[in-house]
């Protein structure tokens, strides 16, 4: 019930929904009558490598990191290979930067709230979207509502921040692809079988009065940046499945100039940053410099390793490894530590004479 209401917690006031849509891209023209095209994506399937691994090094120090993405095709199986075999040699695994809400409460204190936790997701005074979105705006919805969740009216009283998530979920699920269950169960499995735990990164804070909290977040208005977020997410449904899914093809085959080439959709990662952290109920409660504080700890997090092991392994965003714009990277850079993309390493190795190339892949 703890971890039950800790995900409540965390999706009210500031991390799921926006670790979930942060990866999809920048929207693609309308034809020339404004109607949005819908070209069916066809998506990899069956068993398929994944990207190569970032390399972090300094002396004889490495830490080897798989770039994660969201959403993947539905239908494959990502052959682990290249990780089972640092795995192997691994002391260290850390796993990806976040934010997590611990809301400390026991168990029958816990199913008190929960009533709480789901009122708090709906409008206030029980008013629908079409009441609170200015006309323009739910006449954009509703079709789109009405082709990926069908007769669902439940969601026509939630806030719009949480339907216009929803509602992007189905619409991947429409499309075939997948938020989880790809990499996560086989990095799983891979740890058990050789021992290891992975070691949280995460930033965790703690909600002393959570019950007070959800009343503080039930009770505040529609803001602006919640429309531009709802705004900024329609457009990523309306125009951009078709490059998502793109996206999504160049991870599972690991091609990661493709991916590097592809613009990220930084309006709607910020607009739903802004939405859902400039929260009178989240700023009470310190979730201020979220990305700052994210990113010290994980830092901190791989000094340690580095320092301790000779090889580490983590997992992050590869949309945090492709432009570092949070500077995940750069921070390591700046302390000494090389970064090497894993289309670096094979263009270094292609670059050894052919004596020297056996070496090279026994240690890169």
């Amino acid at each position: 019930m703890r971890r039950m209401l800790g995900w409540w917690m965390t999706f009210l006031l500031g991390a799921a929904p926006i670790a979930a849509m942060a990866q999809a891209d920048a929207p693609v023209p309308v034809d020339g009558d404004g109607d949005v095209v819908d070209m069916a994506p066809v998506l990899v399937a069956g068993v398929q490598p994944g990207p190569g691994l970032w390399r972090v090094s300094k002396d004889d120090h490495v830490l080897y990191i798989l770039g994660t993405q969201s959403p993947l095709p539905r239908d494959i199986d990502w052959d682990a290979r290249e990780v089972r075999e640092v795995l192997d040699e691994a002391g260290a695994v850390l796993g990806s930067p976040g934010l997590s809400v611990d809301a400390d409460v026991g168990f029958f204190r816990g199913l008190t709230l929960v009533p709480s936790a789901m009122k708090a997701m709906r409008n206030p005074g029980g008013a629908t979207l079409a009441e609170v979105l200015p006309p323009e705006l739910y006449a954009r919805w509703s079709p789109l509502k009405q082709q990926y969740m069908g007769r669902d009216r439940g969601v026509e009283k939630k806030r719009p921040l949480i339907a216009v998530y929803e509602l992007y979920k189905a619409a991947l699920d429409h499309s075939r692809l997948r938020q989880g269950g790809v990499v996560g169960p086989v990095l799983a499995k891979e740890l058990k079988a050789r021992g290891l735990e992975s070691t949280s990164t995460v930033l965790k804070l703690k909600i002393e009065d959570p019950r007070q909290a959800l009343a503080d977040f039930r009770g505040e208005a529609l803001k602006p940046q919640d429309l531009e977020c709802f705004v900024a997410t329609l457009d990523v449904i309306e125009q951009d499945l078709p490059r998502i899914a793109a996206r999504a093809n160049a991870w599972a085959v690991g091609d990661v100039a493709a991916m590097r080439s592809m613009p990220r959709n930084r309006r709607q990662l910020a607009d739903c940053m802004d939405a859902w952290v400039q929260t009178e109920a989240a700023r009470k409660r310190g979730f201020t410099d979220i990305e700052a504080r994210i990113r010290d700890r994980w830092v901190a997090a791989v000094e340690k390793a580095l320092a301790a092991h000779s090889v580490s392994f983590a997992t992050m965003s590869i949309d945090t490894l492709l432009y570092d714009r949070e500077g995940y990277l750069a921070a390591l850079s700046a302390k000494g530590y090389r970064i090497q993309a894993p289309d670096e390493l094979e263009e270094a190795d292609e670059e050894l004479p052919a004596e020297d190339a056996p070496d090279a892949a026994a240690t890169g």
